[in-house]
């Protein structure tokens, strides 16, 4: 049935990117990770800026595919995937510099890692939540502080991955979406 006093529209209301946890979450992951290299490794090394740019890559891919997801279900897909994979590139990152340090990598059960996931469902947590562990602590408190937090924000953005994929597969993509609005729009033409 078509409304005859609106008219179909072709592009669904679309970005709000600052609403979803996998947001909120890489953005964190991305304010530690220039604390946490301002802290420990040097400005001059490549490797500064490449954990800096792979945790800002994250968040911004996450922001780019939001806002695309209006006229883009492909591209909205690719962007939650490289934000995904940049922060599996940090994650080994963070395992690399535990590891040449000498330092242990705490495994899920381990007493402070507990502590750290169960932070997340505090109310308004932001960086300010983590940054005691993160500019306060040892080398190794803040390294696993933010393997934590990685660790939930790919959880995150594999859930949403999965609720993408399913969308396109049952909605099709804006091709389709095109094809459907211009018929409802004649039919919307047709009623007034």
């Amino acid at each position: 049935m078509v409304d005859s006093k609106n008219p179909p529209h072709l592009i669904p209301p679309h970005g709000g990117y600052r609403d979803l946890q996998s947001y909120q979450m890489a953005e964190i992951v991305y304010d530690g990770t220039v604390a946490f290299c301002d802290r420990y490794i040097s400005k001059r090394s490549r490797t500064h800026d490449q954990m800096v740019q792979a945790a800002r890559s994250g968040k911004q891919n996450i922001a780019e595919g939001c806002m695309a997801s209006g006229t883009s279900k492909k591209t909205e897909l690719k962007l939650i995937g490289v934000a995904r994979a940049s922060l599996e590139e940090l994650l080994l990152d963070f395992e690399d510099y535990l590891r040449q340090k000498g330092l242990p990598l705490w495994g899920k059960e381990h007493q402070e890692a507990r502590k750290i996931r169960g932070l997340c469902y505090r109310e308004n947590r932001s960086y300010l939540t983590y940054r005691t562990y993160i500019e306060k602590s040892s080398p190794e408190v803040a390294a696993n502080t933010l393997v934590c937090l990685i660790h939930q924000t790919n959880y995150l953005l594999d859930q949403q991955l999965r609720v993408l994929e399913k969308d396109f597969l049952e909605q099709g993509g804006f091709t389709e979406r095109m094809y459907h609005t211009r018929s409802r729009v004649r039919e919307w033409g047709k009623t007034k």
